[in-house]
């Protein structure tokens, strides 16, 4: 390992621990070194707070003079909620910045090196940047397409059983992997689910780990069928938008709302119009979705190619028989050519389960 890969390696793992703070704001990590002595670390830590580069140069002090800063990355070069980080790190007189990748915002993209090549400061662009892109997977998409992020996850069985035949599904995975759940839970500014998921389970949909945040629930439910007194309605622990179709019912939807409760009409005339309830999520600002859904609402989401990442968790179990339901339900593909093949896979053990991620590859329309 290189000396500029170990210190933006610091700079990562800095920025990964804030992963589920920042949003829709990306994760970024800074570490200030001189004369081969760390003299300032940062790390962004909230919308509208000051930036990684700002924390490690107020820790620096007059010690960033002459020095090098690693950022995971591209420094800001516009005024936002708080101020260039181009050219704070100009009048703090560094003298080299290593930049694990360029900001994919177009307010940026390239400025901010700019900025710093025409003072005089040298710049080292690409040091561990694959690992900085899928850092901010999240943020790379938001930013460019205002459109969450979306993650399908679903507990299963070996042979793809989300419950048996009677609809028994308590608990298919182990409490080692229902923690990770909340874990993600928890990192998502969302999370889906259908009013039939509601209806079978009565969900909370929040993440119990210590100071972990609960993610705002998102219920597609095209008549306005979720009792009022279940949790999604009921408990106030998170804040919940229902999504509906033009045939909602309408007394329903002002008793719910009177308890809190948003309501939003898409344009679907029987059923919710998922593409439009995307849009609408990215509109108001939601960079992240986390969907566990049953196994319609999985499949439309995919047929839709509105799915960004797929994680299984897969107990060790078979369950068996033909009416058991599945993860993915609807139609499915006719030939297994047109199967959706997933990249960048990884496996890893949680527990007494195995813990499967990949990223769907979409087949162009011919």
């Amino acid at each position: 390992m290189t000396e500029h890969e170990f210190y933006m390696n610091l700079a990562l793992n800095n920025a990964k621990a804030m992963k589920g703070q920042t949003d829709p704001n990306p994760l970024v990590g800074s570490v200030i070194v001189n004369h081969n002595q760390i003299v300032g670390v940062g790390t962004h830590l909230k919308a509208g707070e000051p930036h990684a580069e700002i924390h490690a140069l107020r820790m620096a002090g007059e010690h960033a003079y002459g020095g090098t800063i690693y950022v995971t990355l591209e420094p800001c070069s516009h005024h936002g909620r708080t101020g260039p980080c181009a050219e704070a790190l100009v009048e703090a007189g560094i003298k080299r910045a290593v930049i694990a990748t360029l900001d994919p915002n177009p307010l940026v993209a390239g400025n901010g090196v700019k900025i710093l090549k025409d003072a005089g400061i040298e710049v080292v662009i690409g040091v561990h940047e694959q690992q900085a892109r899928e850092m901010n997977e999240v943020f790379n998409k938001f930013i460019l397409e205002k459109k969450p992020f979306i993650t399908m996850k679903s507990g299963i069985s070996l042979d793809g059983k989300v419950a048996t035949h009677s609809l028994s599904s308590k608990w298919i995975t182990s409490e080692d992997a229902r923690a990770d759940v909340h874990r993600l839970r928890s990192e998502n500014m969302a999370i889906l689910v259908g009013i039939n998921t509601v209806l079978k389970d009565d969900p909370a949909l929040t993440a119990r780990i210590p100071n972990g945040r609960n993610p705002l629930r998102v219920v597609i439910d095209s008549s306005l069928k979720v009792p009022l007194n279940y949790q999604v309605v009921a408990d106030k622990k998170a804040e919940t938008w229902i999504f509906t179709s033009q045939s909602y019912d309408k007394a329903k939807r002002e008793q719910l709302e009177k308890r809190g409760i948003t309501v939003i009409e898409t344009s679907g005339r029987k059923k919710v119009d998922i593409e439009e309830t995307v849009s609408i999520l990215g509109e108001k600002g939601i960079s992240s979705l986390f969907i566990e859904g049953g196994g319609n609402i999985n499949a439309s989401f995919l047929q839709n190619r509105l799915i960004d990442k797929v994680i299984l968790y897969f107990a060790p179990k078979l369950v068996g028989g033909k009416d058991a339901p599945t993860f993915l339900e609807g139609n499915g593909v006719e030939k297994m050519e047109d199967a959706i093949e997933l990249t960048g896979t990884e496996i890893q053990k949680v527990g007494k389960d195995f813990r499967f991620s990949g990223y769907p590859v979409y087949k162009k329309d011919s």
